[in-house]
């Protein structure tokens, strides 16, 4: 089956200014749930529904978590049939995409995309986030649940809050501190900052412990310092300190700048939304959101994320029903005159730096 030509993509600024293409943006508080009757989503909807698409796929996932243990468990055992050698780094290379790939199963797993109810889902994601990579899965299911409700909203987005990096000109110019001092060139130092990001997983994990809303803490944090010990213990066991700091480093770092290059281009340098503007579920999720075109090996490495748009439309939807997804929702968005954009990898990496760049220009005035 041929897929239409996707729709005009509209500039950054020009999709902002009319995010509900000619409708205007119900205000919070007022708008129809996504699955309202007769409503743009509600058809849609429907077509997936009626196509077979929200089934699940225990017979996939079971061999793609089987795989992925055995890349983990192939891992740690070369790890410690190399013993003391500078080879380790290529070790700890392999098993930072490991670790990536593992994230993506503890994140389809907490979208219950693998199972149906919750109990095994949070079972699955404890065991595969906070004992596998360290990573809890607590913090990160309620930091992406506010993220999913409300994509690129600066106000209600965790994930475009000016921590360290600047979204928006406008956080640009009330940016202090360390956000003002790396926003003049974060498209520069992006990448080399995604280095750390492994780092900051664990971090934020551990502090969320005290957080109020982190349910069944003991579990979460336990969990997490069983991984941290036993991580550090065959690191420090096994190598000389010398090669244990670098097989440290290089692991997160690998870990940190894959989860980055996979989450990046689904929502950086696509249009910003602030204060009441917020339309409706089906527009505020295509528009906010980017795909990245590609082969069946790009869903194995981006885990299905390089299909965002349907995902954000229908988080609990099987990763491998996204691609046929694809195809009823470019009709669905082309018929109702929504912009749908999609590109490469690279160009969206280009798109998402530009994007950084740009807002950051006050504070290079």
């Amino acid at each position: 089956m041929t897929t239409p030509a996707a729709p005009r993509t509209r500039t950054t600024t020009d999709t902002a200014a009319r995010t509900t293409t000619g409708t205007a943006a119900p205000r919070r508080g007022h708008e129809d749930g996504p699955h309202a009757r007769g409503s743009d989503f509600a058809r849609l909807y429907a077509r997936i529904d009626e196509a077979g698409l929200m089934r699940r796929r225990p017979g996939y996932y079971t061999l793609r978590l089987t795989l992925v243990g055995l890349a983990a468990a192939g891992g740690w055992t070369a790890f410690f049939a190399l013993g003391e050698s500078w080879w380790q780094l290529a070790v700890a290379g392999f098993l930072g995409l490991v670790f990536g790939q593992l994230a993506l199963a503890a994140h389809d797993l907490a979208h219950r995309q693998v199972f149906s109810r919750r109990r095994p889902s949070e079972i699955g994601g404890r065991i595969v986030g906070n004992l596998g990579i360290g990573m809890s899965y607590g913090w990160w299911m309620n930091k992406h649940t506010r993220h999913h409700a409300n994509p690129n909203h600066e106000e209600l987005d965790p994930d475009v809050r000016p921590d360290i990096l600047v979204w928006s000109r406008r956080q640009a110019r009330g940016a202090e501190g360390l956000p003002r001092l790396i926003g003049r060139h974060q498209a520069w130092l992006f990448f080399p900052l995604l280095t750390l990001e492994g780092f900051n997983l664990h971090v934020a994990g551990v502090r969320a412990l005290r957080e109020r809303h982190m349910k069944r803490r003991v579990l979460e944090g336990s969990l997490l310092f069983a991984h941290f010990g036993a991580y550090l213990s065959a690191l420090f066991l096994v190598l000389p300190p010398s090669t244990a700091f670098a097989f440290l480093f290089l692991h997160q770092a690998v870990f940190g700048v894959y989860l980055g290059s996979i989450f990046a281009p689904n929502h950086k340098g696509m249009p910003m939304l602030t204060g009441a503007d917020r339309p409706d579920f089906l527009r505020r999720q295509v528009l906010t959101s980017r795909n990245v075109r590609g082969g069946p090996l790009t869903d194995v490495m981006l885990g299905g994320l390089n299909h965002q748009i349907e995902h954000h439309l229908f988080p609990s939807m099987p990763s491998p029903h996204l691609r046929r997804a694809r195809v009823i929702v470019r009709d669905h968005c082309a018929e109702l005159g929504i912009d749908y954009h999609e590109t490469g990898l690279i160009e969206s990496w280009r798109e998402a730096l530009r994007h950084l760049h740009d807002v950051g220009r006050p504070l290079r005035g």
